[in-house]
């Protein structure tokens, strides 16, 4: 049968994992974009950086020779929405990990109004209550292209609104509270004469 296959991590963690700096700065961008664990931020780091090392190697090799490699990465982070159109190779050495995360399903739930919050926006992807292009998309960390983003909807109907309290206390009915018991009246016994 064969050793079993050993998938590859999508990731790379940071060379120094304990500098305070960074952990305050990855802090803030997951709790700002809603991410699960620094694992989804390394991760779009790791995508970031595939982008950037590329532009760096097309930077090194002769102009007629990257012509048309230049125009493929271009236009690709252009179609996905981390770039102008009519941006240089210059401007993908200084994309950073938020322009990717901007593009993400969770945060373009968000940004388009389909749910109050990132948290609660994760929810409604995995649960299946968002489509895109009329199919429904269960993943949180999807790239949404700049022409899948007109799609965004929900795949079925749900009421994201907030129920105020006396609507809330009328669905439940009036609470009635229960009448006192009347007091029994007391009978005063007479000492026991021995």
């Amino acid at each position: 049968m064969g050793d079993p296959r050993r998938f590859r991590n999508k990731y790379e963690r940071p060379q120094k994992l304990w500098d305070v700096d960074r952990i305050t700065a990855d802090k803030a961008l997951r709790l700002g974009y809603g991410l699960r664990n620094m694992r989804e931020l390394w991760m779009a780091t790791a995508e970031l950086k595939k982008y950037r090392r590329e532009a760096r190697r097309l930077n090194s090799v002769p102009e007629e020779e990257r012509h048309d490699d230049v125009k493929k990465i271009l236009t690709k982070l252009a179609r996905l929405g981390i770039l102008k159109e009519g941006a240089s190779l210059d401007d993908v050495l200084s994309l950073e990990a938020k322009d990717v995360l901007e593009r993400r399903l969770q945060t373009l739930v968000v940004r388009k109004g389909l749910a109050r919050s990132m948290p609660q926006s994760r929810q409604l992807i995995t649960h299946g209550f968002i489509s895109v292009n009329g199919k429904r998309v269960s993943k949180p960390s999807y790239i949404v292209s700049l022409v899948e983003e007109a799609t965004l909807s929900h795949s079925k109907p749900i009421d994201i609104s907030i129920k105020s309290e006396p609507d809330a206390v009328k669905a439940e009915g009036p609470k009635t509270e229960a009448a006192p018991k009347a007091e029994e009246p007391k009978t005063e016994t007479a000492p026991a004469q021995s």
